[in-house]
């Protein structure tokens, strides 16, 4: 495949930061650092504006209130890992607004790790980087597009490279990072080994409801102490979970959570990680209009008592937009698909396959995933 020059949310953060700090956040190894980099006169890590907290040098510049003399943006990478980096980043703001601007990257939930503290609200304006979606590679996808898309995923390096064994290595060395590095800075855990076990564990509850009475058995620890784990992980771009669309005239399940991976190439079964697939796609989407926008939007499932389901809803502004459900075969209707369009106020409903036939019955649209991805204008 060929490289990417510029991602999808370039344009919004650089209209952005004439007058605002942007924070850009997103998972380890999702290209925010070369994303940050392109507003720079030369995209490199030499340039004076990019000030890294990992550098000890630039760490002892930044405490003593020190920025280089530049004018134009000035990249701060991973200063989250300070735990007084807001009222840092908020004295450099105050004080050179009129000539710099400010872009703040890490691998943590920045909206989170700035609460508390002197308040940076109304200074800034908050992006979440996604991996690769398939119209971001390739706006004229064919299906060997998607077909390596799901096999290395949507991160730059192994989806770029296209090799196996650079992907198996580069997945090992991300999740030790990840684990052993980002959760070590950011968050108080002493069983770490036993994190680093639970997110060998997730792959395999991709798509269904998760059950954290499962993983604590699994682990032996308390209930309490997974539930943080997960959170942590959520954290960390690391995993996400969606909650049941509650329409008024169904049963609906109400506790239940679905788990996905931001990364899908770790799901084994190829019916889940289609899945997972199509629910990154669906965050990005949601992430998108949500970050660009200010709409409040929302991804959930559809869930009854009587077990029957629709794999993702879409909700803007409280207010359903469409549904999906992902199948890989092209034949069948869905049942639930057919029983929630009649008692739901959801107005559009897709299901979604990998096969070339598109057409409509009962009010239901049947049609190619990339052909859906298209006609949802996926960033």
């Amino acid at each position: 495949m060929n490289s990417v020059k510029q991602r999808y949310l370039f344009d919004h953060v650089l209209a952005d930061l004439s007058s605002r700090m942007v924070f850009v956040g997103g998972p380890r190894q999702v290209g925010k650092t070369t994303f940050a980099l392109q507003y720079l006169p030369e995209p490199s890590v030499t340039q004076p504006g990019y000030l890294n907290w990992d550098n000890p040098r630039v760490r002892q510049d930044l405490l003593r209130g020190e920025l280089p003399p530049v004018h134009g943006c000035v990249v701060f990478d991973e200063i989250h890992k300070f735990a007084r980096w807001r009222n840092l980043i908020k004295g450099f703001f105050d004080t050179r607004k009129e000539d710099a601007s400010f872009l703040v990257t890490g691998s943590a939930r920045l909206d989170y790790y700035s609460k508390g503290g002197d308040s940076l609200q109304g200074r800034y304006h908050y992006y979440r980087l996604h991996p690769f979606s398939l119209l971001e590679l390739n706006l004229d996808p064919a299906k060997s597009d998607l077909d390596h898309l799901l096999r290395y995923g949507g991160f730059p390096e192994p989806c770029l490279r296209g090799e196996e064994r650079f992907w198996r290595r580069w997945q090992r060395e991300r999740q030790q990072r990840v684990v052993y590095e980002d959760i070590r800075d950011l968050e108080h855990v002493r069983e770490i080994s036993l994190v680093e076990l639970l997110t060998e564990d997730l792959p395999g509850r991709v798509g269904s409801p998760l059950s954290i009475k499962s993983l604590k058995e699994n682990l032996q620890v308390a209930h309490e102490t997974v539930a943080r784990w997960l959170e942590i992980l959520e954290r960390m771009y690391y995993c996400f979970r969606i909650a049941p669309y509650g329409a008024p005239k169904i049963r609906a399940v109400k506790k239940e959570q679905k788990l996905y991976l931001w990364d899908w190439s770790l799901v084994e079964s190829k019916g889940a990680r289609l899945e997972n697939f199509l629910a990154c796609q669906l965050l990005k989407y949601c992430h998108f209009i949500e970050d660009t926008q200010g709409h409040r939007m929302e991804l959930r499932f559809l869930r009854d008592t009587d077990l029957r389901e629709v794999d993702f809803v879409v909700l803007k502004d409280k207010k359903p937009v469409f549904a999906v459900e992902c199948k890989s075969g092209q034949d069948n209707l869905s049942p639930a698909l057919v029983y929630f369009r009649e008692r739901t106020p959801v107005p559009e409903m897709y299901q979604i396959h990998l096969g070339a036939k598109d057409f409509e019955k009962q009010g239901i649209r049947v049609m190619p995933l990339i052909r859906f991805l298209k006609e949802l204008r996926m960033p």
